[in-house]
């Protein structure tokens, strides 16, 4: 008798496809059927139009240098500061020069050549009226700066200042921006598309009892008036204007190197004074057991001029570039998580998701929030290479479906409204993880897969990129037209359904709730000679001599029809 065997869920039910869904089968992710009815979307602001997209008054000169002085301070939650911003005139004949800062902070005075200059504001955008820009050298204007800014109470997810205490009860600051945006703390270009291409100098002012970490390496370091200290920090390569950060506490320093690809890279370890010893004991060894897998997979480091550094934050993690920041209490797992396996203790999954990012997100920038699955998903990614490749292949299938069992919501596209500074979908981390799963299942062949990994982060080196160029990059690397599957899984909440009947000669099938032109081809009984193309119309094959099996690496729904 001839048997369809299709893949067994972790609910142990039978299905078809790595999470399908269909209303007699259980899915081994999220539900689906329930979110085929769009989202509703709030209508954009001029406020967020001004802040996301590259307007008449942004585009016509280039960032080269930020050169930021701040002092925040503790007792007052308030902090003043100047950012000196170098840049290039691309066009000439506007006059009219637009940065970013988020009330309640305020623009207290621009000066050009020393002489001050009129701004208006409208919203979160203020508009600085310069001399006739008439060449394309290199200009500067010096941005001064005041206010009690935007704080942080769930950070880093709702972006500010963290104005907290460590353990003892001394004061801890810190800073993370990346859904807010950078314009939260410091006068910027608020959109992503412009990485400052000489990088950035941030000088802050303390107590002199406490440290001041940054991102890059310390420059300088100077005594103030009344028990005061000031810490220069300097980036020499290009960085995405929320991975500058801060980190103010009592720190101590760890210094250590790795042999990493292109030689000796300098890792410096930041925390607090009582966790000193966990350092050595605990943290220098699990980014030494991750990083081989990252540059195995993704190429070299890509930031050895400005070393690679974590830094002990007060809050979970963030990829802020060259200032890694780390909460998660030097420990396996993640810290408060919930529902957590076996296989998430096998690793400090803020080690290893956070470090990803220099990769993709510091290395590779999205250049609009829209797009940031760029970032998560082949982060996220990262986690089950690095399980394969301490664990085996085995137990890094087990650990992704064991993660992404009940975690894509479809409700709504992973791609946003690009050009308001609207953030991608939730399901950019999860349902993003599992397209790129899903392209290295069907490049089939895991070396050049890796090779492709490899030349995305030298072909895109310290750039920022749209989703269409990785798109496109992914396509012609592969070999395979993938632009229809990239439609599909980025741009609708429609999860294909594979559609299927048999005969005792044929097996016939198709793909329903699909984009037109959709198709994409799934191998049969783990061989890449034996495979289907589903499309719109009816195709059938001739029935096996014993079984079908169908790959649980596509992420499907299935419906058997009469």
């Amino acid at each position: 008798m001839i048997r369809l065997i299709l893949p067994l869920t972790i609910f142990s039910t039978i299905t078809l496809g790595l999470k399908a869904q269909s209303s007699t089968i259980s899915s081994p992710v999220a539900p689906t059927l329930k979110a085929q009815t769009p989202t509703p979307q709030k209508q954009p602001t001029r406020n967020d139009t001004l802040k996301g997209s590259n307007t008449p008054d942004k585009n016509w000169w280039d960032i080269i240098h930020y050169d930021l002085t701040i002092k925040p301070d503790y007792t007052t939650k308030t902090i003043s500061g100047k950012n000196i911003i170098h840049y290039k005139i691309l066009k000439t004949g506007n006059r009219r020069l637009q940065i970013d800062l988020q009330a309640p902070l305020q623009i207290d005075s621009v000066l050009y050549h020393q002489k001050q200059l009129n701004f208006s504001q409208v919203g979160d955008a203020w508009f600085i009226t310069l001399p006739a820009q008439k060449t394309s050298r290199t200009r500067s204007i010096a941005i001064y700066y005041s206010g009690k800014p935007k704080q942080s109470v769930n950070p880093p997810w709702d972006g500010g200042i963290i104005w907290t205490t460590d353990s003892l009860a001394r004061p801890w600051m810190a800073v993370a921006s990346q859904l807010s945006g950078a314009s939260v703390w410091y006068p910027c270009k608020a959109n992503m598309d412009d990485k400052p291409e000489l990088g950035v100098s941030i000088t802050i002012t303390t107590p002199d009892t406490l440290m001041a970490v940054a991102n890059g390496h310390l420059v300088k370091q100077t005594k103030g008036p009344a028990a005061t200290a000031s810490y220069t920090w300097e980036v020499k390569d290009p960085i995405n204007n929320y991975g500058l950060t801060f980190y103010i506490g009592k720190y101590v320093h760890v210094a250590d190197k790795y042999p990493g690809e292109k030689g000796p890279l300098e890792m410096d370890f930041w925390v607090l004074d009582y966790n000193k010893e966990k350092v050595p004991g605990y943290l220098i060894p699990e980014v030494h057991k991750t990083f081989p897998s990252f540059e195995h997979w993704f190429g070299p480091y890509p930031f050895y001029e400005d070393g690679f550094k974590m830094v002990e934050a007060p809050y979970i993690g963030m990829e802020h570039q060259s200032a890694v920041g780390y909460g998660n209490h030097f420990e396996r797992g993640r810290y408060k998580g919930k529902h957590l396996t076996y296989w998430d203790y096998k690793t400090d999954r803020m080690v290893v998701h956070e470090n990803a990012h220099e990769w993709f997100g510091n290395n590779i920038t999205a250049n609009d929030p829209a797009d940031r699955w760029i970032q998560e998903a082949f982060a996220g990614y990262a986690e089950e290479l690095v399980m394969e490749d301490w664990y085996g292949h085995e137990a890094a299938e087990e650990f992704f479906l064991a993660r992404s069992t009940g975690r894509i919501s479809n409700e709504k596209p992973v791609i946003s409204r690009h050009g308001i500074f609207e953030d991608a979908g939730d399901d950019m981390y999860m349902k993003g993880w599992v397209l790129v799963h899903m392209i290295r299942a069907m490049i089939g062949n895991d070396e050049k897969f890796r090779q492709l990994l490899r030349e995305m982060n030298r072909q895109f080196y310290h750039q920022t990129v749209s989703s269409g160029q990785i798109e496109d990059f992914i396509s012609l690397r592969a070999g395979i037209n993938l632009s229809k599957v990239f439609d599909q899984y980025l741009r609708t909440i429609q999860i294909p359904v594979l559609e299927y009947k048999t005969t005792k000669e044929h097996f016939s099938y198709r793909f329903s709730n699909c984009i037109p032109g959709f198709s994409m081809t799934i191998p049969l009984n783990g061989s890449q000679h034996l495979h289907i193309t589903p499309n719109s119309d009816w195709q059938e094959i001739p029935l096996p001599p014993d079984t079908i099996k169908i790959d649980r690496d596509y992420y499907l729904e299935s419906k058997k029809v009469e």
